[in-house]
């Protein structure tokens, strides 16, 4: 009964102040009848929250993403299958959906009764890259007078994922790429004692005359022969994430010109049948989960990059080429830089078969703003004496062009 004296609406505060105001007249001007109306309308909102707080309903709420992961300015449709599992109908109902601002204002519905079930659906849509978390929903419970509104909020969300814009990339000639790394590659299964032959955890769906014994016996869980793959080109993208490096604010900075461009380009180094290895500033690996049981694909590469953001070190951490092999390519995509970091550029250079940058050209996405450090180099001039083959991409360029001019300059080294 508190709960619903909590609930009453402006309306029902009304009605008390108004039975109370009609009583009072009453008693001063000698009215019995305007005392009749006085009570009727204090006594109303106390009996309807009354009654609305002896309701119990027994609500069930089931939320679906369809799609759960589209790329940013695409729409995704929610479906809130909303079920009664009580034996009376419940009173009318107010349901409101929590979304983030990113997605849009809060749905809100009205359901005059329900039921055993009903569903509503509504659309959400984000220009900007992340991971959002749709829910929870928040149910109000109201009479028909709307005196009283009791809310109730359940505690599921449900994720949506929002992955960076691409473009298609035309095929450009890329050499030095060709390596082997992890399970690609061949292994010769030559003696027979459990430490000649390479093995693995058992995965569901994995052949069983594959398993390993002796190897199982040993570790205490079922481990299988690894089977023997070609050799496979593989790729490293460093996505420079430096705060001082990029300026600009909200989805026309030039860190979201980076990260979309990362994103192109991992998806077309995928779809050219490379295992891409993705690598920021600090020397994180996103996929490193996935890069556990299997190599990352381009799906698994986008959602990386949806949720990457930027870090306040000033310095490249390749405290992970001591995990790679050396060569294999290596594309970087680069804010400003300073001199200091031509020495970490140099040595990652020396790593990697070639080395391919695509420079944004910071200075043109502003000028530092109130608190920021002036930093804006380009890094074109800094990359090529490193070693390495670079193009430039300038705010409000497209990255089709400057694509192609790395492919150019990376044909010319060739001859």
């Amino acid at each position: 009964m508190r709960e619903a004296l909590r609930g009453l609406t402006v309306r029902g505060r009304a009605f008390l102040a108004a039975g109370v105001t009609a009583i009072v007249c009453a008693v001063v001007l000698g009215q019995p009848g305007l005392t009749r109306v006085g009570v009727l309308l204090l006594v109303l909102p106390l009996l309807v929250a009354f009654v609305v707080s002896r309701g119990r309903y027994r609500l069930a709420l089931v939320r679906t993403v369809a799609p759960r992961v589209v790329t940013a300015g695409q729409p995704a449709r929610v479906q809130v299958s909303l079920s009664n599992e009580g034996r009376t109908p419940t009173a009318t109902l107010l349901l409101e959906e929590s979304v983030p601002f990113a997605l849009g204002a809060r749905p809100r519905f009205v359901v005059r009764r329900l039921g055993r079930g009903r569903q509503v659906e509504y659309q959400v849509r984000s220009e900007l890259r992340g991971r959002f978390e749709i829910g929870p929903m928040t149910v109000h419970v109201c009479d028909p007078f709307g005196l009283v509104r009791l809310g109730r909020a359940f505690s599921s969300t449900t994720p949506l994922t929002v992955t960076p814009r691409t473009v298609p990339l035309a095929a450009i000639p890329l050499t030095g790429m060709r390596g082997g790394a992890g399970d690609s590659m061949p292994r010769a299964f030559a003696g027979g004692s459990a430490e000649d032959v390479t093995v693995r955890e058992y995965r569901r769906g994995d052949d069983l005359r594959r398993v390993h014994w002796r190897s199982s016996a040993r570790v205490g869980e079922l481990m299988v022969r690894r089977e023997e793959q070609p050799w496979q080109a593989r790729a490293t993208l460093l996505l420079d994430n430096r705060l001082r490096a990029h300026r600009g604010a909200g989805a026309a900075s030039s860190f979201e010109a980076a990260v979309s461009a990362a994103a192109s380009i991992a998806v077309h180094l995928s779809e050219r049948g490379f295992t891409v290895r993705l690598v920021t500033a600090t020397g994180d690996d996103p996929t490193a989960w996935q890069r556990r049981h299997d190599a990352p694909d381009a799906a698994t590469l986008l959602e990386a990059l949806a949720v990457v953001g930027l870090t306040p070190t000033s310095a490249f951490d390749l405290g992970w080429l001591d995990e790679t092999a050396t060569g294999g390519l290596v594309i970087a995509v680069l804010g400003a830089l300073e001199g200091a970091e031509i020495t970490a550029l140099r040595r990652l250079r020396h790593h990697a078969g070639a080395a391919l940058g695509l420079a944004l050209d910071v200075p043109t996405w502003g000028a530092a703003g109130h608190g920021e450090i002036p930093y804006g180099v380009p890094a074109a001039p800094l990359l090529a004496q490193a070693g390495w083959q670079t193009a430039t991409l300038a705010a409000g360029e497209r990255l089709e062009p400057a694509w192609k001019a790395l492919g150019v300059r990376v044909k010319a080294v060739a001859r």
